[in-house]
């Protein structure tokens, strides 16, 4: 049995208050799997925040809890669903809504405002602002690269397993630092493996 690496963090409160946030879009899968990528990331960049880093991939996506999920599916997912009305919506929600989550968990005000900065425009915004932001953004993604974020994606994208992999490949050149390029590279390999995705 693998053992949560971080048991018994100064993370547990937020995900315990964060935790019924989760509850849409598949999120209470998509964040522990960014969470884990994270941890990986700041391993190579020891310069980086981990604070800042953890806390904001827990809270990115929370904000999708404020929307119905038949416009997550139909706005969030469609043509330019980097730049649709629910994309930003779910990024300014969340920004909301991890103040409240921070605040409760007792984290000062500076550590609030960073977090808060990450998560507003970590979808839309065309460039990271700093070395957390960047990290944050390839954990966000690297998930999608792995055979249970095949799985759950291609669904949304109206996809079989193997297009949405196929479009993966496109994609490895967005992740922001050599280390997430890396780690999606291999995850993708096993998750074509995996999935049989030679065949089927």
């Amino acid at each position: 049995m693998l053992d949560r690496p971080d048991i018994g963090s100064r993370y547990d409160q937020v995900w315990r208050i964060s935790e019924p946030y989760m509850r849409a879009r598949k999120n209470d899968v998509h964040i522990p799997l960014s969470y884990a990528y994270a941890r990986k990331l700041l391993a190579h960049h020891p310069d980086a925040d981990e604070d800042i880093v953890s806390l904001a991939i827990i809270l990115h996506d929370i904000g999708w809890y404020a929307i119905d999920m038949k416009d997550i599916i139909e706005k969030g997912f469609g043509p330019n669903m980097m730049q649709s009305d629910v994309r930003f919506l779910h990024e300014s929600e969340g920004v909301r809504m991890s103040r409240e989550v921070l605040e409760q968990a007792d984290w000062p005000e500076t550590v609030i405002v960073a977090v808060g900065e990450i998560i507003d425009g970590h979808d839309t915004r065309p460039y990271p602002r700093s070395l957390n932001d960047r990290i944050v953004r390839d954990a966000d993604k690297l998930w999608r690269f792995t055979t249970t974020g095949v799985a759950v994606a291609c669904d949304w994208f109206k996809m079989t397993p193997h297009q949405y992999a196929a479009r993966l490949t496109t994609q490895l050149a967005l992740l922001e630092t050599e280390a997430g390029r890396k780690m999606a590279e291999e995850a993708l390999a096993k998750t074509q493996v995996a999935l049989m995705l030679d065949l089927i």
